[in-house]
């Protein structure tokens, strides 16, 4: 599958290789911390006492968080079974035993 197919259906693979994993990795937690720091400035800017709410920037916001998040956890999940040799297509031994735990 190519690049421009792989964007077209969404789905993204992530790469193979540690490096660039690792970079992704930090990139993205950068972006979580500036997520972080909006989420805390929406929240002080709010002032009910003079009808200032934020509720929907920091609702879009707290969803982005939770995306990085996600972004975060899989590329370090793959770098785990990158180190530990395991094939991503591979079915877990439980699996072909017929046991789905």
């Amino acid at each position: 599958m190519t690049q421009e197919e792989e964007s077209k259906s969404g789905e993204k693979r992530l790469s193979d290789d540690i490096n660039v994993l690792k970079a992704e990795v930090a990139e993205l937690s950068l972006d979580l911390e500036k997520t972080k720091q909006a989420v805390r400035r929406l929240r002080e800017e709010e002032d009910p006492a003079k009808g200032v709410y934020r509720h929907e920037e920091i609702f879009r916001m707290q969803q982005e968080k939770l995306r990085l998040d996600v972004e975060i956890q899989f590329r370090t999940n793959k770098i785990n079974r990158i180190k530990l040799g395991i094939e991503e297509l591979e079915p877990s031994e439980g699996l072909k035993n017929g046991f789905l735990f």
